[in-house]
């Protein structure tokens, strides 16, 4: 594993950094380590399904009129 140290970070910053950590129950290292790999990893499974709830949940949703669907088409023939 790789070592980071950052340097002149803002008090007000690293204030709201441990409190972010602390809600968490998170270290602040972890912490900034979980907005890192968020910032440059992007949303995955459990956190992807938590995102699209918060965005598209129940009260937020739309419901859609969708247009009645057709018969479906004949095959294709193969043949000569």
């Amino acid at each position: 594993m790789a070592t980071l140290t950052i340097r002149n970070i803002d008090d007000t910053i690293k204030e709201r950094l441990r409190i972010r950590a602390a809600m968490r129950g998170h270290s602040m290292e972890e912490e900034a380590r979980v907005i890192l790999r968020q910032a440059v990893g992007g949303v995955t499974g459990a956190g992807l399904w938590q995102l699209s709830r918060q965005l598209f949940g129940d009260d937020k949703g739309i419901a859609l009129n969708l247009p009645p669907r057709g018969a479906d088409r004949p095959a294709p023939d193969f043949g000569d």
